[in-house]
C-alpha cells in the first residue's frame, strides 16, 4: 500500500485540478455534478465528471488519501490499465446506483470521487483479502475483508437512514463496480478465492433483496 504509480498521480492530479476549478467557480461546480434532473434531461457527462469534483479541501484530501494508500496494491495485480478500467468502471457504477435509488428525488446532487475510490479500495480488498488495515479509534489491526463487508453493511445503514450528507448509494455502487471489473478482469480469483468471492458477494445480494422488499 501507498506506492505513488505514474498512473495514481494523474488521477490524483485531475481530481486536484478539477475539484479547485469547481470551488472557484460555481457555474463550474452547478454543470458538471451529479443532479438527477440533468442527467435525465440527458446530461449524461455529469454521471462521469461529478466524480472529479468535492465539496471542499477536507473531502478531496480523504478521497485521494484513500486511492493513494489502495492503488499500489490493484496496480501490482492488475497492471495500470487494470486500474484505470476499473477506477472508470466504478466511479460510473456509483453515479448509476444514485440514479437508481433516486431517480423520483430531481434535485437530487452529489460530488466526489467516493464511488471511484470505494471501488479500487473494493478491488484491493479482493485481491488481497488477507491485508490488515487500521481503523481510525480502533486499535488493533482487522482483516481486509471483514472491513470490506463492514462497511458495505454500513453503507446499507446509512442508504436507509440516510445518515450524514454522504452518497452511501455512490460508494456501494463503486464497491460493486470494483468487484466486478476485478473478476473479469483476474478471473483466476474464482479458482484461488472463492469463498472471499462468495463473502464479499453477501452484502451486495442483502442490498438488492433489502430494495426488493422495500425495506430501503
Amino acid at each position: 500500500m501507498g506506492n505513488l504509480d505514474l498512473i495514481t498521480i494523474i488521477i490524483i492530479a485531475a481530481n486536484v485540478i478539477i475539484s479547485y476549478k469547481g470551488f472557484g467557480d460555481y457555474a463550474f461546480f452547478d454543470t458538471y455534478k451529479f443532479n438527477i434532473g440533468g442527467v435525465q434531461r440527458g446530461e449524461k457527462i455529469r454521471m462521469f465528471s461529478s466524480g472529479f469534483l468535492h465539496i471542499d479541501t477536507q473531502h478531496l484530501l480523504f478521497n485521494m488519501l484513500t486511492l493513494y494508500f489502495f492503488a499500489g496494491t490493484v496496480i501490482d495485480y492488475v497492471a495500470p490499465l487494470g486500474f484505470i478500467i476499473i477506477y472508470v468502471v466504478s466511479l460510473l457504477a456509483g453515479s448509476l446506483l444514485s440514479l437508481y435509488f433516486h431517480k423520483n428525488e430531481y434535485h437530487y446532487s452529489a460530488v466526489g470521487a467516493s464511488g471511484a475510490v470505494t471501488g479500487i479500495l473494493y478491488a484491493a480488498i479482493l485481491l488481497q483479502p488477507g491485508m490488515k488495515l487500521m481503523i481510525f479509534f480502533i486499535p488493533i489491526a482487522i482483516p481486509a475483508y471483514l472491513f470490506g463487508i463492514g462497511y458495505l453493511l454500513y453503507s446499507i445503514y446509512g442508504m436507509k437512514t440516510r445518515i450524514g450528507n454522504i452518497g452511501h448509494d455512490a460508494h456501494f455502487g463503486g464497491a460493486i463496480g470494483g468487484f466486478l471489473a476485478t473478476l473479469v478482469l483476474a478471473p483466476y480469483l474464482f479458482q484461488t478465492n472463492l469463498l472471499m468471492i462468495g463473502l464479499l458477494l453477501m452484502p451486495i445480494i442483502l442490498l438488492f433483496v433489502l430494495k426488493k422488499a422495500r425495506k430501503i
